[in-house]
């Protein structure tokens, strides 16, 4: 798929500072994903679990890009309050439809930072004994995990930095860019700073 070009995202690109991942980037390690999953789950007819929303495009793009069947589904977690969210426990709004006993799971993130909050996801689904649980994330912020949490599939390691774009956001906005650009300081609300990050 082609996308407009940058230009074409003015309203968005005032308040980007400099795009990391080009969309062209992006769809081809996409490529490189969907064909390596392919042939490692050969003839496992695996699930793809994805996170809403942010996972959406990059869950979107990489179902397309494997080849050999697949099942996808959804979960939807919010936090119980602050203090719960920084150490990573989340309430889940929205769980699966699937039953995932004795299935393949690839667990699908748009960006893992801290790696709380999907250490606690991954936890959960153990407990419904799947075959196999692996995790493919599309970005990896990897200074700042506070805990070990393998990923088996990534596309690009990310600065400390907040970034959006390609279902990344700020207050819901910049999702739809297609690339992945850096969001410059006085786009910030007050009392809020660059860095702010989630524990993902």
């Amino acid at each position: 798929m082609t996308f407009p070009s940058p230009v074409a995202y003015q309203q968005l690109m005032g308040n980007i500072s400099e795009i990391l991942f080009s969309a062209e980037q992006i769809q081809a390690r996409v490529l490189e994903l969907g064909a390596a999953i392919s042939r490692d789950y050969e003839g496992c007819h695996p699930l793809l679990v994805g996170v809403l929303k942010g996972v959406f495009p990059f869950l979107a793009d990489l179902a397309r890009a494997i080849t050999i069947p697949i099942e996808v589904d959804f979960m939807a977690i919010a936090s119980y309050s602050a203090e719960s969210r920084r150490n990573g426990v989340v309430r889940i709004q929205k769980d699966l439809d699937s039953a995932i006993g004795g299935r393949h799971v690839l667990f699908v993130e748009d960006v893992v930072d801290t790696g709380l909050t999907l250490n606690y996801l991954l936890r959960n689904l153990r407990s419904r004994e799947p075959a196999t649980l692996h995790v493919c994330a599309m970005f990896d912020k990897g200074s700042r995990r506070l805990i070990r949490t393998p990923i088996h599939y990534k596309g690009f390691d990310l600065p400390d930095r907040f970034v959006v774009g390609y279902g990344l956001d700020y207050r819901e906005l910049y999702r739809n860019l297609p690339f992945v650009g850096l969001l410059k300081a006085d786009a910030f609300s007050p009392g809020e700073g660059e860095k702010k990050g989630s524990s993902k």
